[in-house]
Order: C-alpha cells, then structure tokens, then sequence
C-alpha cells in the first residue's frame, strides 16, 4: 500500500505505508509511478516473510 500525493507542479510522489520509505517524489505520470511502486522492496515485508519462513521450519523440524 502506498500513500500518493501531488505536488503543486503536478507532480507526485509515493511513500510506502509499511516501511515508510519514500519510493519516488516528483515524479511525472502515474504510470511511472506505478512502475516505481512496483518495483520498491519492502524491508518490513521482506523481513516479515523471512521470519514467517523460519517459524514454519521451525514447526516442521518439532513435527518430526
């Protein structure tokens, strides 16, 4: 999710509203927006993931 906003020129700019990171600022078009969106990697998200990821071989490795 990320929050837009535009600036006086016209421009816009997009923070992420999970690490909070700001992923483009005066940018153009909203299509190169969403490029930009939706290439930004997540430090929160990834890390989220990988702490998932070791809680399920965590609960593998009790299983067996």
């Amino acid at each position: 999710m990320y929050s837009r906003t535009q600036n006086e020129n016209g421009s816009f700019n997009s923070r992420c509203l999970d690490c909070f990171l700001t992923i483009a600022s005066y940018i153009e078009t909203e299509r190169e927006l969403d490029e930009r969106e939706a290439h930004h990697l997540c430090p929160e998200k990834v890390l989220a993931q990988l702490l998932a990821q070791e809680k399920a071989a965590a609960a593998q490795a009790a299983r067996n």
